[in-house]
C-alpha cells in the first residue's frame, strides 16, 4: 500500500537505515483506505557538523503530507517525523474527508471507533484558555526580552513609537519577527 523512494544525500541508505524507515512510517498505514497505492519520499542528509536531516512528503489526492526534522542522530530525526506526520493525520482527516465527501470522492483517510468518539467531544477549534491583557507602551527591543523572560514564543504589546499593537514572535531560525497592525 505504502511504496517507500528512500534516497540519502552525503550518506549511504543501508539496508538497516532503509527498514526503519518503513517500520516507523507503516504505523500511518491503518489511517489510509488499503485500496489506495502511495508513495512516500525520504529524504535522509547528513550535514558535516554531524546533524541529521529527515524529510518525508507523501503526495495525496487534496493533501500534501510532509513533515521534516533535523538532529544529531538520524534514527531521532526518523522518529520525530513519524510523530509529526501521524499528528498531521489526525488533525486533518475529518477536514479532508469532508472536502472528498462534498466532491463525491469517498472517505480519504480512516476513522478508528475510538477517535470518533473523540470528535464527537472535543472541536478543533475549542477556545480552552480566555487571557485578558494591559498593553503596555514599549519597543520591539523590550518586547523580545519581555517574551524571552516569560519563555514564550510570541508577545504583544502597544508600540511606543506608532501607538499600534504589534506582536513579536520567535521564528523557527531562533531569530524574531514583528508583525504591526494598521
Amino acid at each position: 500500500m505504502l511504496k517507500y523512494n528512500v534516497r540519502g544525500e552525503n550518506i549511504e541508505v543501508t539496508d538497516a537505515l532503509r527498514s526503519y524507515v518503513e517500520k516507523r512510517l507503516k504505523k500511518l498505514e491503518k489511517y489510509f483506505e488499503l485500496n489506495q497505492d502511495m508513495v512516500a519520499h525520504v529524504n535522509l542528509k547528513v550535514y558535516r557538523d554531524h546533524t541529521a536531516k529527515v524529510e518525508v512528503t507523501i503526495p495525496l489526492p487534496y493533501l500534501v503530507l510532509r513533515a521534516e526534522d533535523t538532529t544529531d542522530d538520524m534514527y531521532r530525526s526518523i522518529d520525530f517525523v513519524s510523530e509529526k506526520l501521524e499528528r498531521q493525520i489526525r488533525k486533518y482527516k475529518t477536514r479532508v474527508n469532508r472536502k472528498g465527501r462534498e466532491k463525491g470522492i469517498s472517505d480519504f483517510f480512516v476513522e478508528t471507533p475510538e477517535e470518533e468518539q473523540k470528535e464527537k467531544s472535543v472541536s478543533e477549534f475549542d477556545i480552552v484558555r480566555n487571557k485578558q491583557i494591559g498593553l503596555k507602551p514599549m519597543s520591539p527591543e523590550e518586547a523580545i526580552l519581555q517574551m524571552n523572560m516569560l519563555e514564550h514564543d510570541f508577545f504583544v504589546f502597544q508600540d511606543a513609537e506608532t501607538n499600534g499593537t504589534s506582536v513579536v514572535y520567535r521564528r523557527n531560525d531562533g531569530r524574531y519577527g514583528l508583525i504591526e497592525t494598521k
